[in-house]
């Protein structure tokens, strides 16, 4: 896909996001509003990277950097964009990133259900570790 351009989401972008996160991402989070995405842009203005073609939204990938683990959430490519490149490109620079400060290992979150996103993870080099399992509780907002 040679008309890609790959860059960091800012603050402007949030309602768009949210809104290719409903066509192109499977499932929901309680973060999924405004707050959520211009907190994660604020806090780190290079975690969520978007893919843009002819200046529509048709991928994005949040890579999370904490200063000790890499961790990826939210790679999503619209539906009519899938199989051409764009979750390559979205992974290729959150690696990048992660290489640049000092990750060393890349944690997917990646739904159990979506077979489809098993096969792309797969097929990118990333192995399903079925030892851990995810621990989550909500918090009352204040």
């Amino acid at each position: 896909m040679t008309d890609l351009r790959i860059r960091t989401a800012v603050l402007a972008d949030a309602e768009n996001v949210l809104a290719f996160w409903k066509e192109a991402a499977e499932g929901t989070s309680i973060t999924d509003d405004v707050n959520g995405v211009t907190r994660l842009i604020s806090r780190d203005p290079d975690a969520l990277i978007l893919a843009e073609s002819d200046g529509l939204l048709v991928g994005s990938v949040i890579a999370g950097w904490d200063g000790w683990r890499a961790s990826l959430y939210r790679l999503a490519v619209l539906p009519a964009r899938r199989r051409q490149g764009v979750a390559s490109a979205l992974l290729e620079a959150a690696e990048r990133r992660f290489a640049e400060v000092g990750g060393r290992r890349g944690d997917a979150m990646v739904l159990e259900a979506n077979e489809r996103a098993h096969r792309m993870w797969a097929a990118a080099g990333y192995e399903r570790q079925d030892r851990w399992r995810r621990w989550v509780k909500s918090f009352r907002q204040a």
